[in-house]
């Protein structure tokens, strides 16, 4: 498996647990699980990202 497609689904993975840890922190009343699902859900997206523009490179 090319290292992009890795890096999407990665990136998809981090994206999925950054929610769920935003919403049970949100449930929860527990702004530190929150802010740790709103980071990693940043970061997931910015895996993609770069995901993205290594398949452009790829090419």
């Amino acid at each position: 498996m090319k290292q992009s497609t890795t890096d999407q689904a990665e990136g998809n993975l981090h994206e999925l647990k950054g929610k769920v840890k935003e919403t049970a922190g949100h449930v929860l009343n527990n702004p530190n699980l929150e802010a740790d699902g709103k980071q990693e859900k940043v970061a997931g997206k910015v895996q993609q990202k770069v995901a993205q523009v290594e398949k452009v490179f790829d090419k």
